[in-house]
C-alpha cells in the first residue's frame, strides 16, 4: 500500500481532462493581432507536447522575419508550463529542439511531479483565463513599485529584461511608437493587413480581433494606440482621453536570435500574468518594432539591446475579450507510437 508521501510525489495521469486543461491554457496566450500562430502535437510515449509555428497565420508585411510570431508562440509555451504546474507536473521546455524541423519551435515535456520550482508557475494559473488586452484608457493611478518589481522579476526569471523608463524616457518611447503608427497609417499594404484581422459580425470569429474589442483613439493624441480600421472612419469608436502620465515598460533581450524571441514571449506572458494577478490591466504597443530603424532607436542608447515591445499597464476598465480557436485535439507526432489520442472538447471562448 502506498503512503501519503508517495502519493503526493506521484505525477498525475495525463488523461483527456489534463490535455484539455493544457491546451485551453496554451491558446489563451496573447498573439499579435490575435493570429494564434501555433499548432500543437503530442508524443504520448514521452509525454511531450510539441509547439509548432503555423505559417498560414502570420503577418508577411509587418512581421516578415516572424519575430512577433515567435513572441506569440513563446507566450503559449509559458501558459503550457503554468497549466502543467497547476496539474501537478514539473516540466522541461526546450526551444528550437530540432535543427532539421524549423517549424518545431518548442517542446514541453512533463517530467514528473511538481516540485518547489513549479510553485511560481502554479500560482499564476488563475490569471491565465482572466488576462486579456485592454485597449481602453487607464485611470492614471500609478501601479505600486512592488507590483512593477514583481513584473520585472518575472521577466528576468525567463531570461529577458524589463526596463521602466522615467517620464522623459516614456515620452521618447511613445513618440517613436506614434511615428511608427503614422507610417503604418500611410502604408496601404500595412493598413490592409491590419484591417484583415478585424472580425465583424457574421464572419469567422475564431481568429483576429472583434470590432467590439477595439479601443478608442486618444482625444488628446498622447497615447499612440494602434488604429486597425484605417480610413474606414465609420468603424471608429468615439475618441476618449487617455491617462496623462502613461506607465510603460520595455521588454528586451541582450541578443536577437530566434531563441531570444521565444524567451521574450515567455517573459512577456509571465509578466502579464503577474500584472493580472494584482488587478493591473495591460496592453501592448508593438508598432515601433515593425520598422527596423525605429526598433533600433527604441534600443538606444544601449548596445546589444534588442527590444521586443512596450507593455502599457495601469488600472482601468476591462477591455473586450478576443476569441480563441478550438483546441480540439493535438496532432499526433510522427515519432509517437500509433495509438488513439483522446478527443478534447471545444476550446476557449
Amino acid at each position: 500500500m502506498s503512503t501519503p508521501e508517495a502519493d503526493t510525489a506521484s505525477p498525475p495521469e495525463v488523461d483527456a481532462t489534463a490535455l484539455e486543461t493544457l491546451l485551453y491554457a496554451a491558446v489563451a496566450a496573447p498573439s499579435i493581432h490575435n493570429t494564434q500562430p501555433w499548432r500543437f502535437g503530442l508524443d504520448a510515449r514521452s509525454r511531450t507536447l510539441h509547439v509548432r509555428a503555423d505559417r498560414g497565420r502570420c503577418l508577411p508585411v509587418s512581421d516578415p522575419l516572424l519575430r512577433a510570431q515567435y513572441l506569440s508562440v513563446g507566450a503559449a509555451v509559458l501558459n503550457l508550463r503554468v497549466a502543467a504546474a497547476h496539474l501537478g507536473w514539473a516540466t522541461e521546455a526546450r526551444l528550437l529542439p530540432e535543427r532539421d524541423d524549423p517549424d518545431l519551435l518548442a517542446t514541453v515535456r512533463l517530467t514528473g511531479a511538481a516540485d518547489a520550482a513549479s510553485a511560481p508557475y502554479r500560482d499564476l494559473y488563475e490569471s491565465v483565463a482572466r488576462r486579456h488586452t485592454s485597449r481602453m484608457p487607464f485611470t492614471g493611478r500609478p501601479v505600486p513599485d512592488d507590483i512593477v518589481s514583481g513584473m520585472a522579476a518575472a521577466v528576468r526569471a525567463e531570461g529577458a529584461c524589463l526596463d521602466v523608463p522615467d517620464h522623459a524616457g516614456t515620452r521618447r518611447l511613445l513618440r517613436l511608437t506614434a511615428l511608427a503608427e503614422a507610417r503604418n497609417a500611410a502604408d496601404p499594404a500595412r493598413s490592409a493587413e491590419a484591417r484583415a484581422w478585424i472580425t465583424a459580425p457574421g464572419r469567422d470569429t475564431r481568429y483576429g480581433i472583434p470590432f467590439t474589442s477595439l479601443g478608442p483613439r486618444d482625444a488628446a493624441g498622447r497615447m499612440p494606440m494602434r488604429d486597425f480600421t484605417g480610413p474606414a472612419a465609420g468603424l471608429r469608436l468615439p475618441a476618449l482621453r487617455f491617462e496623462r502620465h502613461a506607465q510603460v515598460a520595455l521588454l528586451w533581450t541582450p541578443r536577437d536570435r530566434r531563441t531570444d524571441w521565444l524567451r521574450a514571449g515567455q517573459a512577456l506572458e509571465r509578466a502579464l500574468l503577474v500584472a493580472t494577478r494584482h488587478g493591473v490591466r495591460t496592453s501592448m504597443l508593438h508598432q515601433a518594432m515593425e520598422w527596423p530603424d525605429l526598433r533600433a532607436a527604441v534600443g538606444e542608447p544601449r548596445r546589444r539591446h534588442s527590444p521586443h515591445l512596450l507593455i502599457r499597464f495601469g488600472y482601468g476598465p476591462d477591455g473586450g475579450r478576443t476569441p480563441r480557436a478550438s483546441a480540439a485535439r493535438p496532432e499526433e507526432d510522427r515519432e509517437a507510437p500509433r495509438q488513439p489520442l483522446p478527443r478534447l472538447s471545444r476550446g476557449l471562448r
